[in-house]
């Protein structure tokens, strides 16, 4: 079967509180992508019970041709035999339609499965910094898991329980309605419409019982997951107990949802089976005085009663199915949900890549607000012409590391702009303009995974000895050939194996390997003892060379040698100029670079490390 090559639509828009038919509304276009399947396979699904339904008709013949009477004997040794054939061949028939549905559907349950959990994943990627900041990562993939998981159980559900006992009810209340007296289609409706109606009311009720676990389970798995991501936070301030006991308290209002939903199933199960028992009874009595009136023959006894059997069995777990519907829905519309977060940040229509011819960044009077009520630049203006280093000092708070977000665009300025060799970023996509800058941030973190992993992420599918030549650069080869697995060593979680200044020099390796045109240095050496520091500093010098660089640095000594110094304060830039320039105006920069100095002095007539007064 070919399938359609066209992607399916995106996902209709939903709020809060949409209707289920909404959410199924939104998963439909990724089924219709393989609409021929589809349709072949609700083929097979009456194909399979048109069969089923003939099979109690075989066994009416059969009952009735067996009835031997003085007159037919020979009826025995002919009609049985056919009809045990049509039998076997209509029982086989619902096994090959039915499996032949399940063949069919199953690529178009996983292929709407994988385009959907794909779909979230890159959408994730594409929100803002603003909402990651905000997440929680433990509930947010447990969302991410059941909503792709309830795709399939949808589908099962509908397709493969409920869609096929609604077209065997068509089927036997017509069959019933032509053939018989009509006491038996009231009874058999009544009883199906009593049984749906009661099944679909307590459900309802249920369902929020069930939206209560899921809440609890994600509230309880986000804390375990942000106790085991800060273990060693827990074990400096020795708060094992109190980890415990907050997982716990969610674990017990779990335990308390739990109850009440299992005890309302239990009280679903017995309504249930009492409109069945009444319902079978009643048929049956209708059909055994048919017979002793002569109305009906023992066959037609036999008939109803399956009629009655194939119908309820599937019925017995209406509500287990419905509520694993309702359940599935639930999830999906979570999963959905997450689609609907907004990007923030977005290419515009028109958005054209970025074109470098030397990356002269200008940041052209830019305000700035994480919040509405608290600025965070005021009339930020400065130009880093190309190949030129800048550097931006200030005290902790003063915006120095928002300048890198803004440049990378992970926010949009309030007013002004930032452009690269005359293109606003506004105008360029972000693709393109991430490729072009490269960045070692102030607190790295790695994937867990190997130290050759980790560079290589830098520009994925780069050669050995690429990958070698910038660990060379970071001045990290040698550390790397010292370990027992060499580049294959396992950085573990957030690289937490290593130092903090192997893990610097790692993501230094890592930009080097990028060869990006524009350089940030976000305290890139702050992890770092004074002999790496002096070591990676040349390095840092000479690559920077060609490129157009961007430091952010607390210690002036690092940043000494640039050709232009900013000095932010409370996010305006209070001074620039060079490293003499500003000594000699004897402002901010030169007040702060005495108290360094000072403290190096300090720190060394005591014997500490000059690296380590710094630090502080």
């Amino acid at each position: 079967m070919r399938r359609s090559q066209t992607s399916p639509p995106p996902p209709t828009a939903r709020t809060s509180g949409h209707s289920d038919f909404s959410t199924i509304k939104t998963l439909l276009p990724y089924l219709w992508v393989y609409k021929w399947r589809v349709l072949v396979a609700l083929l097979c699904l009456v194909g399979a019970k048109l069969a089923n339904v003939g099979v109690p008709l075989i066994l009416k013949k059969l009952v009735d041709a067996m009835t031997v009477t003085a007159s037919h004997p020979q009826a025995l040794l002919v009609l049985p035999v056919a009809l045990l054939v049509a039998y076997g061949l209509l029982r086989l028939s619902t096994t090959l339609f039915t499996e032949l549905r399940e063949f069919l559907f199953a690529r178009v349950t996983q292929r709407a499965v994988r385009t959907i959990a794909l779909k979230v994943f890159r959408h994730l990627h594409a929100l803002s910094l603003r909402f990651h900041l905000n997440r929680q990562t433990g509930g947010m993939t447990r969302d991410i898991e059941r909503g792709t998981r309830s795709v399939g159980s949808l589908i099962s559900y509908t397709l493969f329980n409920i869609l096929p006992t609604l077209v065997e009810i068509t089927l036997v209340l017509g069959y019933l309605v032509l053939h018989y007296d009509i006491w038996f289609s009231i009874i058999t409706l009544v009883a199906l419409v009593s049984y749906i109606t009661f099944t679909v009311l307590v459900t309802n009720w249920r369902t929020h019982f069930r939206r209560t676990m899921n809440d609890l389970d994600s509230k309880a798995n986000t804390k375990a997951i942000d106790s085991l991501i800060n273990y060693e936070t827990v074990k400096y301030f020795g708060n094992e107990d109190y980890e415990a006991r907050r997982y716990d308290e969610g674990l017990q209002r779990y335990e308390s949802a739990a109850v009440r939903s299992q005890t309302s199933l239990s009280l679903l199960n017995t309504g249930q089976s009492l409109i069945i028992a009444t319902a079978v009874t009643l048929i049956l009595w209708r059909a055994t005085v048919g017979v002793i009136a002569g109305t009906m023959t023992l066959g037609d006894l036999v008939l109803v009663n399956a009629f009655m059997i194939q119908l309820y069995i599937p019925l017995n777990f209406l509500g287990v199915i419905y509520r694993e519907i309702k359940q599935s829905l639930a999830d999906m519309e979570r999963l959905f949900a997450l689609l609907e977060e907004n990007r923030e940040i977005a290419d515009a229509p028109d958005a054209r890549p970025l074109a470098t011819h030397g990356a002269t960044v200008r940041f052209n009077h830019v305000d700035f607000s994480y919040e509405a009520k608290r600025q965070i630049l005021f009339d930020v203006d400065f130009e880093i012409a190309a190949g030129t280093t800048t550097a931006v000092v200030g005290h902790s708070g003063s915006g120095k590391s928002t300048l890198s977000r803004l440049l990378f665009r992970f926010y949009e300025v309030g007013q002004g702009s930032i452009v690269i060799d005359g293109q606003d970023l506004r105008a360029i996509t972000q693709d393109s303009l991430r490729a072009a800058i490269g960045i070692v941030p102030q607190d790295t973190v790695l994937f867990n995974d190997t130290i050759e992993y980790n560079i290589a992420y830098g520009k994925p599918g780069a050669s050995r000895e690429a990958i070698v030549a910038a660990a060379r650069a970071a001045s990290i080869h040698d550390f790397i050939e010292s370990l027992p697995d060499g580049y294959a060593s396992m950085v573990g979680e957030r690289g937490l194996k290593l130092s903090g200044g192997e893990k610097q020099r790692v993501a230094i390796a890592r930009t080097l390997l990028k060869d990006p045109a524009i350089l940030i240095f976000d305290e890139a050496t702050s992890a770092l003892d004074s002999k790496a520091e002096q070591a990676i500093q040349s390095q840092l010098k000479e690559i920077a060379k060609s490129r157009t660089t961007l430091v952010i640095a607390h210690r002036l000594s690092t940043v000494a040698d640039a050709q232009q110094i900013l000095v932010l304060d409370h996010g305006r830039i209070v001074e620039r100029g060079t490293h003499p320039q500003l000594l000699a105006a004897d402002g901010l920069y030169a007040q702060m670079w005495q108290r360094q100095q000072a403290g190096v002095q300090d720190e060394s007539e005591d014997g500490e490390p000059a690296q380590l007064a710094l630090a502080k």
